[in-house]
């Protein structure tokens, strides 16, 4: 019966043992696979976080640029908005100060001044009167009405061959083009 009872004791002994390293076993397996998993799941968060700094550097590059672009369009519509009221500013005070008989007959006698005759003066109705007085004070130079002429006047010499106009549009075209690079600095 010892026999019988070293021998439970020693398959017992030996099951325990077994059982142990059995256990052993499975805990470190089971210990090595949690680790991968840790070292998985940081990989993974060390990745999708450099992913999302990059995303957000690149989004605030994006949200950069769009600003100056927006900056720059802005910039750009108002120079163009100030421009073109300057233009309609400059060609309604021309038109104004062309309409008035004397500044027209000054702008008249200084036109034609330097001109040898004969030549015409085509003009709106309105300022035919005071532009007949001028020419007639010059000289070889006539008044034709034209009903379509707008404000200012222009000068025909040499048979109609050379003109030189004087109408709103035309200075108030170079007025604005010659004041444009001074309106443009004032704007930056």
């Amino acid at each position: 019966m010892e026999d019988i009872q070293s021998l439970l004791e020693k398959i017992n002994r030996d099951g325990v043992e077994k059982a142990a390293a059995e256990a052993k076993a499975i805990t470190d397996k089971a210990k090595a696979d949690a680790a991968k998993i840790i070292a998985d799941a940081k990989a993974e968060a060390a990745k999708a976080k450099a992913e999302a700094e990059k995303n957000a550097a690149d989004y605030a590059a994006r949200a950069a640029e769009t600003i100056r672009e927006s900056a720059r369009d802005i910039v750009i519509s108002v120079r163009e908005s100030v421009s073109s009221i300057f233009d309609k500013l400059l060609s309604k005070e021309v038109a104004a100060a062309l309409g008035d008989g004397q500044s027209a007959a000054k702008l008249v006698a200084t036109a034609i001044s330097e001109l040898t005759g004969p030549g015409e003066i085509v003009c709106g109705p309105a300022l035919a009167k005071a532009l007949s007085a001028e020419a007639a004070k010059l000289g070889s130079f006539k008044v034709v009405t034209d009903e379509n002429s707008g404000a200012g006047f222009t000068v025909t010499t040499d048979g109609g061959r050379i003109e030189h106009s004087f109408t709103a549009e035309a200075i108030s075209s170079e007025l604005a083009r010659r004041l444009r690079p001074d309106l443009a600095a004032l704007l930056k």
